[in-house]
């Protein structure tokens, strides 16, 4: 494959050094996440989560802009049966669960905007770090679908009523400040340099702590989710069949042309 094929596919590249895990997300539109790329996302957690030598993990995403502006609207508009629908989404549960079930403890790096799968990829982070740049938007009804999948990590991080909010208001942002309050960011900065001094601060830490000890807590933290497994792709059974819809189509189409 050319290397310019590969970048407008976009792609994951990770790293590892001193015990701390890399997990970098990119595509050229806006970090969006096409299967493809979430294919990637959940190998590399599976396969980093079942190194020795990895302590903690860092996810992110490319650039100094938009953390993720979600699902890849291209591959939404060619879905054009169930069964692929169904595949697509369980893209995001797939990433979601291998965050969920891995054995280290991840902290996300959310540099801007964070829309739709994004937001349930913050979620999905066991501690995360944000700037004041963070808004957050769950889009998927102004497009005739739901935040179905991600809805379980995001509720779990901010109750049903903030997720509520979120989900029935698609079309307004809410301040990475809001994100802060409502506990789906655990640190918020003015600037992309404060927030990776604190990353690496506290990933030198945790890299330096007994992996067994943080293993248990972070199976305390994820206690109840064990039917994640098979929830999550009940959603994206449901996400799938909507996307079918005539609504969600000529939606999707107004999307694209913008």
């Amino acid at each position: 494959m050319e290397l310019n094929q590969a970048l407008q596919e976009g792609g994951v590249t990770t790293s590892f050094s001193g015990g701390i895990a890399s997990i970098e997300f990119h595509h050229p539109l806006s970090n969006s996440l096409p299967g493809k790329v979430l294919r990637e996302l959940a190998e590399a957690i599976e396969n980093f989560g079942k190194s020795e030598e990895v302590k903690v993990i860092v996810l992110r995403s490319a650039g100094d802009k938009t953390f993720c502006s979600g699902a890849s609207f291209d591959e939404l508009a060619s879905i054009q049966d169930l069964e692929t629908g169904k595949k697509f989404f369980s893209g995001f549960a797939g990433v979601i669960n291998a965050a969920r079930k891995c054995p280290k403890l991840i902290m996300g790096r959310i540099q801007g905007k964070a829309v739709g799968g994004g937001v349930g990829m913050a979620a999905a982070c066991d501690y995360a770090f944000a700037t004041t740049e963070a808004s957050v938007k769950l889009s998927e009804l102004a497009v005739g679908i739901g935040p179905f999948v991600v809805g379980p990590a995001v509720e779990r991080k901010i109750g049903l009523s903030g997720m509520s909010e979120l989900a029935i208001n698609a079309t307004e942002w809410r301040s990475a400040e809001w994100a802060r309050n409502k506990g789906l960011y655990n640190e918020v900065f003015p600037g992309i340099a404060e927030m990776d001094a604190a990353i690496e601060q506290l990933a030198q830490r945790l890299a330096a702590s007994s992996p067994q000890a943080m293993h248990r807590l972070k199976l305390i933290f994820w206690e109840g989710t064990e039917h994640w497994d098979t929830l999550l792709v009940q959603r994206a059974a449901i996400s799938g069949e909507l996307v079918l819809s005539d609504y969600s189509k000529n939606a999707i189409a107004r999307f694209k042309a913008k």
